[in-house]
């Protein structure tokens, strides 16, 4: 049952619609609230008293309400005993009733991850996939069937950059030999060696107008797959894409597709003659456009370069390719793209120009939801002691070195490391995801390992001891008899809001709700095991009751950790 569903059913009843009940912010005065009737004053002209008064009337004799009370236009309502026992009895049967699920055979389609195989993953690139798999398992785990995809950064100039600077330092490669039948599989420079690369590369093209020209004449040979070329790019691609995954899995962040703009770019004569024949295009100082404003904007709306007036391609036309190639393949309802919220532009752009061209019908929804930044204890982007970018592994290991400061003694050394990183990840991700997705945050690896603060190390120190608690009991714990204390009843609360949690996170296309939730459940439940002796407890009621209630919260607990991505521990 939902309860709120079930309020505000009532109401319509009375003939008050879209009438909206809420968990209360005063528990002191009600578990649920109904602040409304000023507003329904308006429109069915009645006092705000009068309106709540019904809605009293129409309640009090409801036994699923202890009290339900008119404050002066503000209705209060508490839930009986027997409502809370029933209801834990039912989900101790079966979870799945308290959780949301929408009816519903549509596909999402999530774009996340988007890393550079240019550049090491450091710091600036954990958001994305942390916030990107989340979603993707919220989203699943309300209904949608999905699929994802990394979208690699790893075509165009940054690729020329870097074929460059190995010819400069290897010239006599056979990869420059184009008149060769096969080619070395293996990559000619290390992964070290490769990261140093580009930016290298990058900054001598800034000064050397030849060493430009050199990168874009290899830009062009790669663009045109020729022999030697393409083989190079593939070989030292491989290495870095590989370093990626592994990162990324260290995460638990897994896609269903990893491909990237070099997938895309067999698609783009296909997507410019669509564009052609549709006479969705004009030219502009010798560029090919695609004029994008609209009547309502109140800033300046910059047209989508198609094509450059030397013949170059740009990243709008890569991400128009892209999602071409996405409704070509695939069949899904809605796409979603995660990036840095500084990319906002850029979507708006090609989703204008994606819904203009009739790229995309009306029916499909594009979703773009950007995030802020992780910055150091000073406010800017996180560097390493001496001022450097920070290394994605290096961040990790890190807050490793922190989290196994909390793990027991009685821990086995050999087991120690694999738990430092579990509780980590925990660690890390939590820390991700608490703020809102929208918000920079500062990341602290000793504040966000505290065990005993808002963070994931506490979430998973809890769980397990929930999961040992069940272990240790020697009884059945298949009913809930009743509430024997405040702390019980808090618990229950929480537990019940678990549906309206998981509604509005996905409704936010956000994982903070679900992040503050996890809190608060797991604090009641700490709360009752610091007050409350449950194995030791000498009422038998009473002690099912509260393994009960620990297993409630402990499969609650794995049940969002799992949709956060955060692996729960036997033991720490």
């Amino acid at each position: 049952m939902n309860i709120i569903l079930e309020i505000e059913k009532i109401l319509s009843d009375l003939g008050y619609e879209n009438a909206k009940v809420t968990v209360s912010n005063r528990p002191d005065l009600g578990d649920y609230q109904f602040n409304g009737a000023f507003n329904l004053a308006r429109v069915y002209h009645k006092s705000p008293v009068m309106i709540a008064n019904e809605i009293v009337e129409k309640l009090k004799d409801n036994k699923n309400f202890k009290n339900v009370t008119n404050a002066n236009g503000f209705v209060n309502l508490t839930l009986s005993d027997e409502f809370l026992v029933n209801y834990m009895n039912e989900v101790n049967n079966n979870f799945d009733i308290n959780t949301y699920k929408i009816d519903t055979d549509e596909t999402i389609f999530l774009d996340y991850g988007g890393a550079n195989v240019a550049k090491a993953l450091h710091a600036g690139h954990l958001r994305s996939p942390n916030i990107g798999e989340a979603l993707k398992r919220l989203c699943e785990a309300v209904g949608y069937k999905t699929i994802s995809d990394v979208h690699f950064g790893d075509w165009g100039r940054p690729m020329g950059l870097i074929i460059c600077e190995i010819k400069h330092r290897y010239p006599e490669l056979d990869f420059f030999n184009p008149n060769l039948d096969n080619y070395p599989k293996e990559s000619p420079v290390s992964l070290e060696d490769l990261y140093d690369i580009y930016p290298l590369a990058s900054t001598k093209a800034k000064e050397d107008e030849s060493y430009m020209e050199e990168a874009r004449e290899f830009t062009r040979k790669l663009q045109n797959k020729e022999k030697g070329i393409y083989e190079l790019y593939e070989a030292f691609t491989s290495i870095a894409i590989d370093d990626i995954k592994d990162i990324y899995h260290m995460l638990n962040a897994t896609f269903d597709l990893y491909e990237g703009e070099r997938d895309a770019d067999e698609y783009i004569p296909e997507l410019l003659d669509y564009f052609k024949k549709g006479n969705y295009t004009q030219i502009s100082d010798g560029a090919t456009i695609i004029d994008v404003k609209e009547e309502t904007d109140k800033k300046e709306m910059p047209p989508v370069i198609l094509i450059k007036s030397n013949g170059g391609v740009l990243y709008d036309t890569t991400e128009l390719a892209t999602l071409y190639s996405r409704i070509k393949r695939f069949d899904a309802q809605k796409y979603f793209y995660l990036t840095d919220i500084r990319q906002e532009l850029h979507f708006v752009q090609a989703f204008r120009a994606a819904y203009k061209t009739n790229l995309v019908s009306k029916d499909i929804s594009l979703e773009w939801f950007g995030f802020g930044t992780m910055n150091g204890p000073d406010g800017k982007p996180f560097k390493t002691r001496d001022g450097g970018v920070m290394p994605l592994r290096k961040l990790i290991d890190l807050v490793k070195d922190e989290t196994r400061k909390v793990i027991k003694d009685n821990i086995k050394e050999e087991d120690k490391d694999e738990l430092a990183y579990k509780l980590a990840i925990a660690a890390i991700k939590y820390a991700d995801l608490l703020p809102n997705r929208t918000s920079d945050y500062v990341f602290d690896p000793v504040k966000f390992s505290d065990i005993n603060g808002k963070t994931g190390t506490y979430l998973l120190y809890s769980t397990v001891r929930m999961k040992s608690l069940l272990n240790k009991c020697e009884i059945e714990y298949k009913k809930y008899h009743k509430i024997s204390s405040t702390y019980e009843r808090n618990i229950i609360m929480n537990i019940i809001n678990l549906r309206n949690t998981l509604e509005k996170s996905f409704a936010s296309r956000s994982l903070n709700e679900i992040c503050e939730y996890l809190y608060r459940l797991t604090s009641s439940f700490n709360a009752l095991y610091s007050n409350c002796e449950v194995l030791t407890e000498k009422d038998a009621e009473t002690k099912e009751s509260l393994l009960v209630l620990t297993k409630l919260v402990y499969e609650t607990n794995k049940y969002l950790l799992d949709i956060l991505a955060i692996d729960v521990p036997d033991k720490i």
